[in-house]
């Protein structure tokens, strides 16, 4: 299915500029919120009592609120539309922040995890299909990599933002920075309109829009499920692997630092690259990179070896910026486009949510150099599937930046 059809006949075709306060700005200062307070909630919930390992349970169940939400999230932006559904999914976050700062006890810790990430998959799905109904097709990747850029420019710059909130009020300041993060970011959305996709609109039933789809989701999913693993994996991996080898906390924290700037500065130009020469020929070279890193990780025996992994991995990471999103937009049915994306949306993110957990558990029966040996084997597969199954190009329809 090509990408026609995204702009409505009751979407009016939007420059990108025009699109900086509506949508960008606020992507990014909700990534500042996220970025700041994660480093938190762990810390949080060893206050509460936790163990390392239980806490590290309870600060994943963010992920899980994520995939729970994915598919309903969908079919809930088709019933009414961005504008109420940003607004429910930052009164959601808010709370779930909120439960997180006050909570007594674990319990209250979780429930406040698992409603950041549902607020946080609500939020992300009806920001990209707003986006998508209002660019041209042929700005298409430049518009969703500037949506997953302003986002990681948000929680690579949250961190250093929050550490002085975090200085002056302890573990929940950079959690009160987050909850008005949300606060700003959601306000600031509410400038958007709601997308009326026309007589095309179906109401579809999540059931009926995955049957339909079950070839796209089953083949190009792959792809998306293969990234997520990879792009997430390297978060818990290398940290994992630098104390492995001895190296000290700031030496990792000024590693991942270089590795997120390399990320940042290639957001832009990776959605040109993904308009010009196409989804396959951006997505193909970012896996082969991320099974590079992973496959070569247990020869970084020093912390410049581990700073070259680094690097070849955000390279990856960033060229990959967007990819995602916009290839779900590119074979999602116009008339069911939300229920679609949610869908769509799911496989990547039960990547995101494996691929820490299979570091996890190859390190714990193997060795650490296994999980990245796996992980890389996986970016391969992904790799080949990209290359079979992910379009080479769409239609392309003028439209000025």
């Amino acid at each position: 299915m090509s990408g026609e059809g995204v702009a409505d006949l009751a979407a009016p075709v939007m420059r990108l500029r025009a699109l900086t306060w509506q949508v960008f700005v606020p992507t990014a200062v909700f990534g500042m919120g996220g970025g700041a307070a994660a480093p938190m909630y762990p810390l949080r919930a060893l206050e509460l009592g936790a163990s390392a390992g239980a806490a590290g349970i309870v600060v994943a169940l963010s992920g899980f609120g994520q995939l729970l939400a994915d598919l309903p999230a969908g079919q809930l932006i088709a019933r009414v539309g961005e504008r109420r559904a940003v607004a429910a999914a930052s009164v959601g976050g808010a709370v779930g922040v909120v439960l997180a700062i006050v909570a007594p006890n674990l319990g209250w810790l979780a429930a406040g995890m698992l409603l950041t990430g549902a607020a946080s998959a609500l939020w992300g799905l009806a920001r990209q299909t707003y986006l998508v109904a209002v660019v041209p097709d042929g700005d298409r990747g430049r518009a969703l990599s500037l949506l997953a850029g302003s986002q990681r420019f948000g929680v690579f710059a949250g961190p250093l933002i929050g550490a002085g909130a975090t200085h002056a009020f302890g573990v929940t300041g950079a959690m009160w920075l987050q909850l008005a993060a949300i606060l700003v970011g959601g306000t600031l959305m509410m400038s958007v309109r709601d997308i009326d996709d026309g007589p095309e609109r179906i109401r579809r039933g999540l059931r009926a829009v995955v049957t339909e789809n079950r070839r796209v989701l089953g083949t190009l999913g792959f792809g998306a499920l293969a990234t997520g693993a990879a792009r997430a994996a390297r978060v818990s991996l290398l940290p994992l692997w630098a104390a492995h080898i001895g190296m000290s906390a700031p030496a990792i924290g000024l590693i991942f630092g270089i590795a997120g700037a390399v990320d940042v500065l290639l957001s832009y130009p990776s959605g040109i690259w993904l308009d010009r020469y196409g989804r396959r020929a951006t997505g193909t070279p970012s896996l082969l990179l991320f099974a590079l890193g992973y496959t070569a990780l247990p020869l970084a025996t020093t912390a410049s070896g581990l700073c070259v992994i680094a690097v070849i991995l955000g390279i990856a990471n960033g060229l990959s910026n967007g990819l995602i999103m916009t290839v779900g937009s590119d074979v999602a049915p116009p008339s069911a486009r939300a229920e679609f994306l949610g869908a769509w949306r799911l496989t990547h993110d039960l990547g995101m949510f494996a691929g820490p957990i299979a570091v996890g558990i190859i390190g714990a029966a193997a060795t650490l150099g296994s999980a990245g040996v796996a992980l890389g084997a996986v970016a391969t597969a992904g790799a080949v599937a990209i290359r079979r199954w992910f379009p080479a190009r769409v239609t392309v329809r003028s439209g000025a930046e």
